[in-house]
């Protein structure tokens, strides 16, 4: 996937260019510093949770890591478009993935909104890893079922529900039972 070499490639421009070194970087992020330099190294995508970490302690978009030009005008993604997808991991940071991101915006510049259809693999061995990050997320399930744990709350929604939640409250969204989901979220997260 050619998204993985570029996004930590990204993260690494930026942070030299800011003159921060890669600790300060895995201080300001609070991520670990091991997994930071896998992350601009060696490849490894870092969960969504993470990156928006990284790219609010670089005071970036998020958008600036999973863009791949720029248009100023509106942005269309036809049905019958190829849509490359990234994998994030929600488990174990460096090899797990079982979430596919499709982007619905990746050319759009200067936007605040994340778009994406969402695939979300069953996993095996339920042991869900709650984020937070800053800003907001909506999603809406088009197909499937899913489980969102959301600080002490477990919300169970299936094919036409949504939930708009504040994302600074630790969550994870996951495929409940053992059938894969598909969703669209849109993620805000302020610069």
């Amino acid at each position: 996937m050619k998204h993985i070499n570029k996004i930590g490639k990204k993260i690494k421009v930026f942070r030299e260019f800011r003159q921060i070194s890669v600790d300060d970087l895995a201080l300001s992020a609070n991520l670990d510093v091991d997994l930071l330099e896998h992350i601009e190294n060696k490849g490894n995508v870092p969960s969504l949770g993470h990156l928006m970490k990284i790219s609010r302690a670089l005071g970036v978009r998020l958008g600036t890591f999973l863009d791949d030009q720029e248009q100023i005008g509106p942005v269309v993604i036809k049905s019958t478009d190829k849509k490359a997808s990234m994998s994030f991991s929600t488990k174990d940071e460096r090899n797990k993935e079982h979430l596919n991101f499709f982007s619905l915006a990746a050319n759009k510049s200067g936007r605040h909104m994340e778009p994406f259809i969402i695939e979300i693999e069953p996993q095996k061995e339920p042991d869900y890893k709650l984020s937070t990050h800053e800003g907001e997320e909506f999603i809406f399930v088009l197909d499937g079922e899913i489980e969102i744990n959301y600080g002490k709350d477990i919300y169970l929604l299936n094919q036409g529900d949504s939930i708009y939640l504040d994302s600074i409250v630790a969550h994870n969204i996951h495929a409940a039972g053992n059938k894969a989901a598909k969703i669209l979220g849109v993620v805000y997260t302020p610069v």
